[in-house]
């Protein structure tokens, strides 16, 4: 019959186990609660997934607390950008406007909407659009044309 964890029947185990879900070094959990350094290890290798479960449910819980107070402060700069319109407060109206992008922004970060990083129009559908309508308008003066999709084709290959 294999041997009891010695951490599973210890009167702190919820103690020891928030200590391994905040990533705290087995050997300060040992010393703190009497246990040895390879009780904790082997503790945590058998709840390994519920612990792994909690840390992730823990940062789900401080994102969602974070969105939701980036949420908040976007009404914020919503409610003051319709004062400063109502009160024709140019400056204070720009001054919302520019916290409630940084709100927006910061939201589309946080969701994963906006990725940071670089946007590379060159595989849009709707650049592949424009730059026919502009060829296209284009045909009148075949050498213009021409130079314009010589120029494309050089930004082109080095995308």
């Amino acid at each position: 019959m294999p041997r009891t964890c010695t951490v599973c029947t210890h009167e702190h185990r919820d103690e020891i186990e928030e200590a391994l879900i905040r990533g705290t070094a087995f050997r300060n959990i040992s010393k703190r609660h009497g246990v040895s350094t390879a009780a904790v290890y082997r503790h945590k290798q058998h709840v390994i997934e519920a612990v792994t479960e909690a840390r992730e449910a823990r940062g789900v819980a401080r994102a969602d607390g974070l969105l939701l107070q980036v949420q908040e402060l976007q009404k914020q700069a919503l409610s003051i950008l319709g004062e400063a319109q109502e009160a024709a407060d140019f400056r204070a109206a720009l001054a919302a406007i520019r916290e409630a992008r940084g709100c927006l922004e910061l939201l589309g970060k946080l969701t994963g909407e906006l990725q940071p990083g670089t946007v590379n129009i060159l595989i849009s559908p709707m650049w592949a659009e424009l730059k026919a309508v502009i060829i296209g308008t284009l045909e009148p003066f075949p050498d213009v044309q021409l130079q314009l999709i010589q120029r494309l084709a050089e930004v082109n290959s080095r995308a």
